[in-house]
C-alpha cells in the first residue's frame, strides 16, 4: 500500500545546491522509492535530463 511522503529541503546537483527550499509530495510504497519519485518529478518540471545527478538530501516526511 502506498503512502504519503513529502519533501521539505534543497536539491543538489552533484555537490551544488541548485535550489535551497524545494517542497513537494508523493505516494509510493517505500520512502526510497519516494525520493526516486521526487527526484524523477524535479528533473522532469526543471528540464534537466534524465541521467542528470540531482539529490535530495534533506529528511523526507511520511506523512499521516
Amino acid at each position: 500500500m502506498a503512502e504519503k511522503y513529502i519533501y521539505d529541503g534543497p536539491v543538489m546537483k552533484f555537490n551544488t545546491c541548485i535550489q535551497n527550499h524545494w517542497s513537494a509530495e508523493t505516494y509510493a510504497s517505500s520512502p526510497a522509492k519516494a525520493k526516486s519519485n521526487l527526484t524523477f518529478r524535479f528533473k522532469k518540471e526543471n528540464g534537466f535530463a534524465n541521467t542528470a545527478k540531482i539529490t535530495l538530501p534533506g529528511k523526507l516526511k511520511q506523512a499521516s
